[in-house]
């Protein structure tokens, strides 16, 4: 395990550094190739030492953060690194500035396209600013709009942007009705979903009542009291055609990879084997003393 840490932690500092060196030397039209293969060609580097951990440890050694808000930049290399890519484009809402999301690296340093819906105004702006040098033929590779979405809205406002039928990625973290904009979702297929569960909630499966108008820290000052649990989100994956295969280290993105997609050495998880408790909160509060401040609001049983 040592080992495997060393090289890890080896590979991550290769990767960031050759990023710094393609964007400083390489030509723009030599990228994409480049971009394309640089994760699974990293990770090949250290399979062989791999092999004896079992699906959970093999996704934990595999998270780094460039972009992303946790470790979730590695694990997406890695799924897509075993799925392969169709046409690398993507959905995601709830980006804020678009700086610290799921999409940024792949839309950054891996050539990707897609949307980014965010409800803030200001930060909408920033990340039109952020993305506005990342253009294709047909002008910037990532629009950002402003939306607030709902369960009557969602399907609408990612067709008004262009991207409908059959994407890569779908990535949800909205700290709120997460389960039920999945749910109301049908204008794209992604072939993985990313979505934060709520691990405050334990292993319940209930999610909070829908509330089109919902704010987080106006239902509840801890923050504790948003989203749906992560045995609500799997049940929701069955019924929608998807296979739960893994949660992050510190308990808050949840993957979903579309059931007809080949998974290569990725396997299916039921959701009582990829539990994590949320990091952050651990460190503040049990999962019972969590669960017993929130226990007293509303939730839906599903």
């Amino acid at each position: 395990m040592v080992k495997l840490a060393v090289v890890r932690w080896y590979l991550n500092a290769l990767y960031l550094r050759a990023l710094r060196l393609r964007d400083r030397w390489l030509r723009p039209r030599a990228l994409n190739a480049i971009d394309a293969n640089l994760a699974s060609s990293l990770f090949t580097e250290y399979e062989s030492i791999a092999e004896e951990l079992s699906h959970v440890e093999r996704l934990q050694n595999r998270e780094f953060k460039v972009f992303s808000q946790n470790g979730e930049d590695g694990l997406l290399a890695y799924i897509f690194s075993e799925i392969g890519t169709t046409n690398r484009r993507f959905v995601e809402f709830g980006v804020e500035d678009g700086r610290e999301c799921n999409c940024a690296n792949l839309a950054i340093h891996f050539g990707w396209s897609g949307l980014m819906l965010e409800a803030n105004p200001a930060d909408v702006h920033r990340a039109r600013v952020f993305y506005g040098r990342l253009r294709g033929e047909d002008g910037p590779r990532v629009a950002v709009e402003e939306c607030l979405v709902t369960i009557e809205n969602i399907n609408e406002a990612i067709a008004a942007g262009r991207v409908t039928g059959e994407i890569d990625l779908l990535s949800i973290d909205i700290d709120g009705n997460d389960y039920w904009i999945w749910e109301a979702i049908d204008v794209v297929s992604a072939r993985v979903v990313v979505i934060e569960y709520n691990a405050s909630f334990g292993r319940r499966s209930i999610s909070i009542a829908y509330d089109p108008g919902f704010v987080r820290f106006k239902a509840h000052r801890s923050g504790w009291y948003h989203g749906a649990s992560l045995a609500a989100l799997t049940k929701l994956s069955d019924r929608k055609g998807y296979d739960l295969i893994g949660t992050d280290s510190f308990g808050v993105n949840a993957f979903f990879v579309r059931r007809d997609v080949p998974k290569g050495r990725l396997e299916a998880l039921e959701a009582d084997e990829a539990y994590r408790p949320q990091r952050k909160r651990m460190k503040v509060a049990t999962l019972e003393q969590q669960f017993a401040a929130i226990e007293h609001l509303a939730y839906v049983d599903v």
